[in-house]
């Protein structure tokens, strides 16, 4: 079967990581594709995996599986899941990563044995346990075929903007490859803004586009991720902002 399988994880390229759960699916699925969406999280950067995996699963097909490793309880007694969706399954441990996956899940422990690799390490289940669970998925198996239901998945708990009569607390909680600042201010309640205040540094206006401002300098606008931005115009706003408190006045 061709279906999608992607891969998430804190693991980089220089070591055998990823290549060893490439291997372990392809020996038990060839026929599917895999696509790699990052492997330079943060490292145990649970936070930020969660973004991406928010950020991009719903531009793929519906019956994708997601597989994302960032697991620094790996070894303890924090669960393998399975997330199952109308908008893909996602495979990995219960430590947050899904958290902001928008659509309603059914969420399953991985306990069945027969669907992990036979020499099970305590250090590297994103090759023993969640790539060869992926792979079933991916030959058509139900998520029910590899444990019970869990209950109470763990949430991470990232706090809601303040939204007062005169302005909005928020604070920054992402921070991409190009240095923009994404915090948790959603773009479509800043539309009456009169500027923005990061600990004294002051942006008068929301920008519609990079080329609003001249080059080199600081910008707001509402990013692809749907939340308000900071960001600076082919540079890095992370050099030029130290504060993680936001406050947008209307």
């Amino acid at each position: 079967m061709r279906r999608i399988i992607t891969l998430t994880s804190d693991f980089g390229l220089v070591d055998h990581y990823v290549g060893s759960m490439k291997g372990v699916i392809m020996g038990i699925n060839s026929d599917c594709r895999i696509v790699d969406i990052t492997h330079e999280i943060p490292k145990y950067d649970i936070i930020k995996a969660a973004l991406v995996v928010r950020n991009f699963y719903k531009y793929f097909p519906k019956d994708s599986i997601h597989v994302v490793v960032v697991d620094p309880g790996v070894g303890t007694d924090r669960k393998p899941i399975i997330v199952e969706t109308e908008h893909g399954v996602f495979v990995g441990p219960d430590n947050g990563v899904f958290s902001f996956i928008e659509e309603s899940s059914r969420v399953f422990e991985i306990t069945n044995r027969e669907f992990m690799l036979e020499d099970l390490s305590s250090t590297f289940h994103g090759r023993d346990i969640f790539a060869p669970v992926a792979a079933h998925l991916s030959l058509g198996l139900g998520a029910n075929e590899f444990g019970e239901v869990l209950s109470s998945p763990v949430l991470l708990n990232i706090g809601k903007p303040q939204i007062l009569d005169d302005r909005i607390i928020g604070e920054i909680i992402y921070k991409d490859s190009f240095g923009n600042l994404i915090t948790n201010i959603p773009g479509d309640i800043v539309e009456h803004t009169s500027k923005i205040d990061l600990d004294g540094v002051v942006i008068n206006s929301i920008s519609s586009s990079y080329q609003d401002v001249a080059k080199g300098e600081l910008l707001a606008i509402v990013g692809s991720s749907g939340f308000l931005e900071i960001a600076v115009n082919q540079g890095s706003a992370s050099e030029h902002i130290n504060s993680h408190k936001i406050t947008v006045v209307k």
